[in-house]
């Protein structure tokens, strides 16, 4: 940092001058004390020191110093409590600032500047970028990131949880964004990586997760952990995650994941691609990737099977719990064991090979996805469940209707005809306007269907809206609507053995 010159001329003149010492001046000029000494010493000024002052822990520092230089890590509050039951008398948070400053200091550690040749190694991490609030589930936001050491071109990808499914689905990805694979790719020692490991001095055990290692002989890639505690080792991923949080991700609005990751990868071929290359100044990193691309492996002429495969059972109701939400299943696999192969988008529920169902994945928490063949074939089939299904769609659509249950029951009133009136109610004006209704009934502590119809009236009245109309006709009546073709009554005039008139337009 460059003093300005009159600030030198009065730093000059106060401690020549004046006589006034390093600290008076940094305090009244407002600058930092080194500033002052750095202005002093260009000038071969001599500095005013003060004499150091006795401390009360000045007879204790032979002590201290023997026991941090056998025992580095000892902290201060044991060594305090040492040195007081040998006479010490001073307070606690000055005590800790003197330690601070005797404790021995690790060696600073020199490294070397890492190489790789194109098409060589790329670097693998997570980056944990907070939580998005989908309904009532609150899900950790992920950010899958690969970088190609030798050109640093970044893929990006952020996912909803960091499980071993997501881990793979953007190592496929990745592949196909930069056309081709790295020969190594370096990992830490994640769980999704290395189960276990064992260093030794004459080498390390290093027992890997199945799922990658059938990747990796996938795409023939090989996986290779740093050493632990050494960050870099792989620090082109770690300042790639720095870089994303302060150049990517930082004051951006998205309207969910998919846009997310839409912006991210416009981000990844746009603004991340166009910075300035770390082994050229005169090239981008772009350019270096089109350098580097030929230089990767192919990709494989199959797709890599990915989703995430879970085993689940299916209890007495003809549905399955996965990830913090139920989906349907046909009410004949009850009580049998089905696995779930699920992606970011669907969910498949299979026994063996059969699909038994497909659903769309539902992020949120507490939801029962279904699909309406598999409710209707179980309603056909045990006529007893339709009037528990009906209290189940009305608190589904109208929450409220369940506290006009429990109050109705309390009252002795029948809940079998609430729950029909209230279905008719549910099919004429919609879940909202009943779950309004519902709400002022009870307000009004009047438990009863009529109550609720009252209520949607007086709603419909004060909006001005017509009444609304259900026609819902039976199923014999519907068919009274169809279609009869009649029959020619000349038939019944015409004997058995009279020709047919030939002016006669026959029967179609």
């Amino acid at each position: 940092m460059t003093i300005a010159p009159d600030l030198v001329a009065q730093i000059l003149r106060l401690h020549t001058v004046e006589k006034w010492r390093v600290g008076t001046i940094a305090r009244q000029l407002h600058v930092h004390r080194d500033a002052v000494r750095r202005v002093l010493a260009g000038n071969r000024a001599p500095v005013h020191t003060s004499p150091l002052r006795p401390s009360r822990i000045d007879p204790y520092r032979p002590f201290i110093l023997a026991t941090l230089e056998k025992f580095p890590t000892l902290t201060a509050a044991r060594l305090q409590a040492m040195v007081a039951e040998r006479g010490y008398v001073g307070g606690p948070s000055h005590f800790r600032l003197l330690v601070a400053q005797m404790r021995p200091r690790p060696p600073a550690q020199a490294f070397l500047r890492l190489r790789t040749l194109p098409g060589e190694q790329a670097q693998v991490d997570w980056g944990h970028f907070g939580h998005l609030q989908i309904g009532r589930a609150r899900r950790a936001l992920m950010a899958f990131v690969m970088v190609l050491s030798h050109s640093r071109m970044v893929f990006l990808r952020f996912f909803l949880d960091a499980r071993m499914d997501s881990f793979l689905r953007g190592h496929a990805l990745a592949f196909v964004a930069f056309g081709g694979v790295p020969r190594v790719l370096l990992y830490d020692n994640l769980k999704s990586a290395v189960l276990e490991r064992v260093d030794h001095p004459r080498g390390s055990a290093i027992r890997f997760n199945p799922a990658l290692l059938a990747l990796a002989g996938h795409y023939r890639f090989e996986p290779r952990p740093v050493a632990p505690a050494r960050g870099n080792e792989k620090g082109r991923v770690e300042r790639a995650i720095r870089y994303i949080r302060e150049g990517f991700f930082a004051g951006r609005s998205f309207t969910d994941l998919d846009d997310l990751n839409a912006q991210a990868a416009l981000w990844c071929t746009g603004q991340a691609a166009e910075r300035r290359w770390v082994e050229d100044g005169a090239f981008t990193v772009r350019q270096a990737f089109e350098a580097e691309a030929p230089k990767l492996l192919a990709l494989p002429p199959h797709e890599f099977a990915l989703g995430q495969r879970v085993a689940v059972t299916v209890a007495k109701t003809p549905y399955i719990r996965f990830d913090l939400n139920d989906y349907s299943v046909p009410h004949t696999h009850v009580g049998r064991t089905l696995a779930v192969l699920a992606d970011e988008h669907t969910v498949r529920i299979l026994d063996g090979t059969a699909e038994l169902a497909r659903h769309d994945r539902c992020w949120d928490r507490g939801q029962c996805i279904e699909i309406a063949a598999h409710v209707q074939r179980l309603v056909e089939h045990k006529r007893a469940a339709r009037t528990h299904r009906g209290l189940d769609r009305v608190a589904q659509a109208a929450p409220a209707a369940s506290t006009l249950l429990e109050r109705a029951a309390a009252r002795g009133e029948n809940l079998g005809s609430i729950t029909a009136a209230l279905l008719r109610l549910l099919e004429r004006w919609g879940s909202a306007a009943l779950q309004a209704a519902i709400l002022e009934a009870l307000q009004r502590d009047v438990p009863h269907p009529n109550a609720v119809r009252l209520a949607l009236e007086r709603a419909r009245q004060d909006s001005g809206q017509p009444p609304p109309v259900a026609l819902v006709l039976p199923e014999h009546v519907a068919r009274r609507d169809a279609p009869v073709r009649p029959h020619d009554l000349g038939s019944y005039d015409r004997r058995p053995d009279q020709p047919p008139d030939p002016l006669e337009k026959p029967d179609d």
